[in-house]
């Protein structure tokens, strides 16, 4: 994720759902563990019966709410003033740690003094040009080398930092997400008061928070609140990212986005990266593991086009597609919905459910050539024709696919672990793994183009295309010396063609010849480390912070402790190896392209005004304007109320894998929405009754929930109510419903791409929807 990975150096989770009962305070936010998480929530639980004490904040009072000491209702989109209280509290009550600080983060430096606030600028940061709606991040550079070690300097972070927050007081926070300042305060007492030398808390979030058009923001004053106090890298501490299902991680890690390759490295751009040396001079750090790029992308580049990739034609560096602008899904439904787009791969996903604006996604099909969707089921993008009035010209191919049960392989889960299983059973008829399907295409087109002399083809006639093993895919992740030997980790990596590896961060996991996925512990990137960062949990010196949180340290030249030592590139001295200073970022002067700290900015749709800055909402957010695509007014009076989605234990996901069941059909057998019974009785909606549900989008229907758990919040001195919304259901399956997404609008989070579907405005009335 963009927000981890800019504060710490590493995209993942900081640390695993077990140590989770080592914390002495657990806060989860955007997140409903109990139910999106019940395995890995029995570790909360864990925790809880040791004493620790559990936060929730959610807008909607759920299981992991009934669990919780303390519940917090919060409305929809307004995290960042709640968090940024936080670290106001936190700077304003002396409660930082201070020695951690001082020496684990970038407190100390100074920043450019050509460097303006939004608090200088009415909510911009300076560079920004409202001509392309992007910032230029020069002025936010640190002065190389200089620092305040006492934290004083009016241009060191620190007081940056204290200034940017300075107006996040509980009242603004009782003012803008309904949260009563005592509330607040007693909040971000209790993690003050378990967080220090003695004590850690941990902070657990999930889509709740990543979905906004400032989700990456979220998870950065996340990273802000657990650098001051000290908990990252520390049992009991950190972040944990929790992912949807089991390997949401490993397509992250090697990548399904559009801008990755494997292990985070960048995928190169037509305007500067035209030759290897261009790509290493613009992407390549100067310390860090980052300054190990070349190695990094020359090892994976020997791994894709082995004996062809040379020095001397820079390990084939130009048969990888350079990316002209944003590639991502919603760019390319809107390219497929304006005829530029011929044919489209669906696999493991069912955008016409689970992305937004459903009724977008669906027209845009209609133009396409042809359409492959690989699934179990007919989900509804591979049947959005059958219903349809008009006639359709797309060709529609249908490919049954293996479940998980039914193939070898790894999944990489929530806390970066590999986790290898063995198929059950092979899979019926004609069905197959990705990894089969794949194969078996890549071999069609090779043998179609075998004997082309067009330069064009040559990236695909001299990949490695060799039998389809989910072992042997492993190992060439892992990597092999020149004499075919396996890696023992990426530190072994060269960039002189003499290494292969398919994933750096993944290599070590095949060391030694044998498969440390399959072991009992299976293997987590990198190098088999469970808590990222963990030289943080002793000090400078290398002596624990405290016997009692006691995890790694030095005895004599070498680090010991309970895990692998996250001490590369340092000698020791800096906790996060990824990062070219070595340290955690309070500011973050590159990496985010919506500013270096976060900033309150209402949702792209909200019935209220801003009232910290005249910027309403996030200035380089990506609205894709498009006339299918239509957007509410702020403050619009037809649309008055904040509406929110959700999953539901029994669904998962877009309803591919649960709705064509039985068994959890019965469990949940509609889709409904849920309102308070004061929005009921303003509205005339009747308790298992029907509502339609109306944006600028779509007009939806679903069955009454009326029910306290989403009670209506005062903000801004009136009442703002909530509807809640499973976004599970479509018309295909055993249980069908409409789908909650229709109703959302396509608008970014311009760092991750990832639509903002937990918080938007609508309207609701009593009946059935017209047809």
């Amino acid at each position: 994720m963009p927000g981890l990975g800019t504060s710490f150096g590493r995209g993942g989770a900081t640390t695993h759902q077990q140590d989770l009962a080592n914390a002495d305070c657990i806060l989860i936010m955007g997140s409903n563990m109990a139910e999106c998480h019940p395995v890995g929530f029995q570790w909360v639980m864990e925790a809880k019966a040791r004493g620790a004490t559990v936060v929730h904040v959610d807008p909607r009072f759920t299981r992991t709410s009934a669990h919780a000491d303390l519940f917090v209702p919060i409305r929809a989109g307004s995290d960042i003033v709640f968090l940024g209280a936080v670290v106001r509290h936190i700077i304003e009550n002396g409660r930082w740690f201070d020695e951690y600080v001082r020496a684990y983060t970038n407190a100390a430096a100074l920043v450019d003094e050509r460097y303006l606030d939004t608090e200088d600028l009415d909510g911009l940061f300076s560079g920004f040009d409202p001509e392309s709606r992007t910032y230029d991040c020069d002025s936010w550079q640190l002065d190389d080398g200089a620092s305040d070690p006492t934290l004083q300097h009016p241009r060191c972070v620190f007081q940056v930092l204290r200034r940017h927050f300075s107006r996040y007081t509980p009242e603004l926070v009782e003012e803008l997400c309904g949260v009563p300042a005592e509330t607040f305060t007693r909040v971000a007492d209790t993690l003050c008061e378990n967080s220090g030398r003695e004590r850690t808390t941990a902070l657990c979030y999930s889509v709740g928070w990543t979905q906004h058009t400032v989700g990456a923001q979220y998870i950065r004053t996340a990273a802000i609140i657990q650098l001051l106090l000290g908990n990252v890298g520390r049992p009991g501490g950190g972040i944990l990212a929790l992912r949807g299902h089991a390997s949401i991680q490993g397509s992250t890690d090697i990548p399904t986005l559009f801008n990755l390759l494997p292990g985070y490295l960048r995928m190169p751009y037509a305007d500067g990266d035209r030759t290897l040396d261009d790509y290493l001079a613009r992407h390549r750090a100067r310390s860090g593991l980052w300054s190990r790029t070349d190695a990094y992308l020359v090892s994976l580049l020997k791994a894709w086009w082995g004996d062809a990739a040379r020095a001397d034609n820079d390990w084939c560096f130009d048969y990888l597609p350079l990316l002209t602008g944003d590639h991502s899904t919603y760019p390319t439904t809107l390219a497929m919905l304006d005829g530029h787009v011929e044919g489209f791969f669906v696999v493991g996903e069912n955008p016409v459910v689970g992305s937004a604006n459903g009724k977008v996604q669906r027209e845009a099909l209609a133009r396409l050539r042809w359409l492959v969707v690989r699934d179990l089921r007919e989900i509804e993008t591979a049947a959005f024709w059958r219903d349809r009035p008009e006639s359709i010209g797309t060709e529609v191919f249908f490919l049954p696919a293996a479940a998980h049960t039914e193939k070898d392989g790894t999944f990489t889960n929530t806390q970066r672990v590999l986790q290898w299983h063995d198929k059950a059973v092979d899979p019926p008829g004609d069905c197959q793994s990705e990894l089969d399907f794949y194969y078996e295409l890549g071999r069609l087109i090779r043998e179609k183009l075998a004997g082309s002399t067009d330069p064009c083809d040559r990236p695909i006639l001299d990949l490695t295309w060799d039998a389809a093993d989910a072992e042997a895919v492993l190992r060439e992740i892992n990597g092999r010396d020149a004499e075919g030997r396996p890696l023992s980790g990426y530190a072994d990596l060269r960039a002189d063609g003499s290494t292969a590896c398919g994933c750096w961060i993944y290599s070590g996991c095949f060391a030694g010849g044998v498969n440390r996925t399959a072991t009992r512990r299976a293997w987590a990137w990198p190098m088999d480390r469970r808590i990222l960062y963990n030289r943080a949990s002793a000090d400078p010196d290398g002596t624990p912070w405290s016997e009692r949180k006691r995890y790694v340290w030095r005895e004599g030249d070498a680090w010991v402790g309970h895990d692998v030592p996250d001490v590369d590139e340092h000698g020791g001295d800096g906790p996060f190896p990824m990062q070219v200073d070595g340290r955690g970022w309070l500011f973050a002067p590159v990496g985010l392209k919506d500013g270096p700290l976060p900033t309150h900015y209402e949702p792209h749709e909200s019935p209220f005004e801003n009232p910290l800055y005249a910027q309403q909402a996030n200035p380089v957010r990506l609205e894709l304007r498009h006339s299918r695509n239509r957007t509410h007014r702020q403050g619009a009076a037809e649309f008055p109320y904040v509406m929110t989605t959700y999953r539901l234990t029994e669904h998962h996901g877009a309803g591919g894998m649960s709705r064509f069941l039985g068994v959890l059909s019965e469990l949940q057998p509609e889709m409904f929405c849920e309102v308070s019974p004061a929005l009921a009785a303003e509205r005339g909606l009747e308790n298992g009754g029907w509502a339609t549900i109306v944006t600028a989008r779509a007009a939806i229907e679903a069955r009454v929930l009326v029910t306290d758990r989403l009670a209506p919040l005062v903000v801004q001195g009136r009442p703002v109510h909530q509807v809640g919304l499973p976004y599970h259901w479509g018309d295909r399956g055993l249980s069908r419903g409409d789908s909650a997404n229709d109703l959302f609008p396509m608008v970014l989070d311009p760092n991750a791409h990832i639509q903002e579907v937990k918080a938007a405005t609508c309207d609701i009335r009593p009946g059935r929807r017209p047809r």
